[in-house]
């Protein structure tokens, strides 16, 4: 199914001027259990991964690449392009598939994690954020999971629409059910698998399967929030935090295209046509192709044209291409290559 071309006037984030509901200065106040816990865990990992180098079995290793891949596109291609921003529709075993892969994930339940995604995009970078990334790499990254929430994060988060998502009764069934969804998805299926399939010491698949998998993949999201926000560049838009990072896209499946991202939130390719490590942009196109996925949303060629002239810093490889007058090309084309077929586009008001 061909992708459907829209104009930037229908995603549930669309960024609003931050206006304070409160005017009373806040201190951060830092939670010591989500601290302390997190280091231990973060050190539990690491002895994890010596673990996985050094006295694990191969099988077990690669079993944890493979589940720890697929838990990561359980959150780019689920909970980040179909439920935060609509950028396709799935059927029931699509939804469902990628809600077992999300919870697999570890992340919270779905309905938070989107809730607090839309408020990202609504608030992006102002105190209301969740991870603002003016406040610097590690709030972003981690902090943000370890300080009192601002004031400003609780008011407006009331306010996100989840409307949607509380039609979905996988979404809302995960909701009800997460404690005990994510011990037997997240803890016990992985870390049983090896100990019952190829004899792994119960001990070494748990540091391996869950720990050592839960905070790769965990950082690998974390860096989308906070490297994507602070190093890079910014051909769509100089205007915000966000930036293209090609460190990022090639750790998270394709997240690291995030000027372009924040510029157009509901492109279900979360990066421009032709740019590479965006595997999780190739699932979505074959998932359609088998009729699993629908409705696939992606920007005008004009519209990016437009958004690298008028915003851009000037980074964008096609830049003197443009200012020329000449035609959008994928980013990877060389200015001289025909242009992509034409497609039908759609007008929303």
């Amino acid at each position: 199914m061909a992708a459907t071309e829209l104009s930037n006037d229908m995603d549930v984030c669309d960024k609003v001027a931050f206006k304070p509901e409160t005017e009373k200065p806040f201190k951060a106040k830092i939670v010591w259990f989500n601290a302390i816990g997190f280091l231990i865990l973060h050190l539990g990992a690491v002895y994890g991964t010596y673990l996985a180098l050094f006295a694990a079995s191969w099988k077990t290793v690669i079993w944890t690449f493979i589940i720890g891949y697929l838990s990561a596109e359980g959150v780019t291609i689920g909970a980040h392009r179909m439920y935060t921003h609509k950028a396709f529709k799935g059927t029931y075993a699509t939804r469902l598939v990628l809600n077992f892969l999300f919870t697999m994930a570890g992340q919270n339940c779905m309905w938070v994690w989107v809730r607090d995604h839309r408020q990202h995009h609504r608030y992006s970078d102002t105190v209301a954020d969740p991870h603002d990334a003016s406040k610097g790499f590690f709030f972003s990254h981690i902090g943000w999971l370890m300080y009192k929430k601002h004031p400003e994060v609780l008011a407006k988060g009331k306010n996100i629409d989840m409307s949607d998502i509380e039609k979905d009764e996988i979404v809302m069934f995960q909701k009800k059910y997460y404690k005990t969804l994510y011990v037997l998805i997240s803890m016990a299926f992985p870390t049983l698998i090896p100990y019952y399939c190829w004899g792994e010491s119960l001990f070494n698949s748990f540091m391996i399967c869950y720990l050592a998998r839960t905070f790769i993949v965990l950082n690998g999201t974390w860096c989308v929030n906070s490297w994507a926000h602070l190093y890079g560049v910014k051909p769509y838009n100089n205007d915000i935090y966000p930036m293209e990072s090609e460190f990022v896209a090639l750790i998270s499946s394709g997240e690291g295209w995030h000027n372009f991202h924040h510029t157009f939130p509901w492109d279900f390719r979360a990066g421009e046509f032709g740019k590479h490590y965006n595997f999780s942009a190739t699932v979505i196109a074959q998932l359609a192709k088998w009729g699993f996925a629908y409705d696939l949303k992606e920007a005008k060629p004009e519209m990016i044209k437009s958004r690298v002239l008028k915003n851009g810093d000037g980074t964008h490889p096609k830049q003197a291409h443009f200012q020329k007058g000449g035609e959008w090309a994928p980013w990877s084309a060389k200015v001289d290559s025909p242009a992509p077929p034409k497609r039908t586009s759609i007008s929303h008001g």
